[in-house]
């Protein structure tokens, strides 16, 4: 597994471990996870702006 090196706040990454901590998983774990759900949100957005734009392109040429 790719290992990637990122900067924060330390009172950030403060609150990151104590969440692991409290849902009994790493950090690593933590952070895959909140990752995943960024990026399917993100997906999901963009897949409503592509439907609503076929949907006005549809209407401008009817």
């Amino acid at each position: 597994m790719a290992r990637v090196l990122i900067s924060m706040p330390e009172r950030f990454l403060d609150e990151i471990d104590n969440l692991a901590v409290n849902e009994n998983r790493t950090r690593s774990e933590l952070i895959r996870e909140a990752l995943r759900t960024y990026m399917y949100r993100n997906q999901v957005r963009n897949s409503k702006r592509a439907e609503k734009n076929a949907e006005l392109l549809d209407n401008l040429l009817s």
